[in-house]
């Protein structure tokens, strides 16, 4: 082998090395975090999966989208509508009370 044919093949293989070692990406930052971090992440964590407590109205307001077959669209437009009413009926008007002055 001639010099210009070793130097070519050292060219070459330098190229490729060099190529790998930019192609590789930089690490992650190490995160530091305290116990009390670590303690918060974990309960928010568990947070999200626990299932959110149902009202009665919307329980039953539930069984009636069951009953009748609703789905999608409808069963959440009937749901809203069916928890608005509800929340509506919950709440009774004030009724004013009667003077004490009537009574003599």
């Amino acid at each position: 082998m001639t010099f210009t044919s070793r130097l070519a093949v050292v060219a070459l293989a330098s190229l490729l090395a060099t190529g790998t070692a930019f192609a590789q990406t930089a690490a992650p930052a190490a995160k530091t975090e305290t116990k009390t971090e670590t303690k918060t992440d974990a309960a928010a964590t568990a947070d999200k999966k626990a299932p959110k407590e149902r009202s009665a109205e919307s329980l039953e307001c539930s069984k009636q989208a069951d009953a009748k077959g609703l789905k999608g669209k409808e069963r959440r437009k009937f749901r809203r509508e069916c928890k608005k009413e509800a929340k509506a009926g919950s709440v009774a008007p004030a009724v004013p009370a009667a003077p004490a002055s009537d009574k003599k």
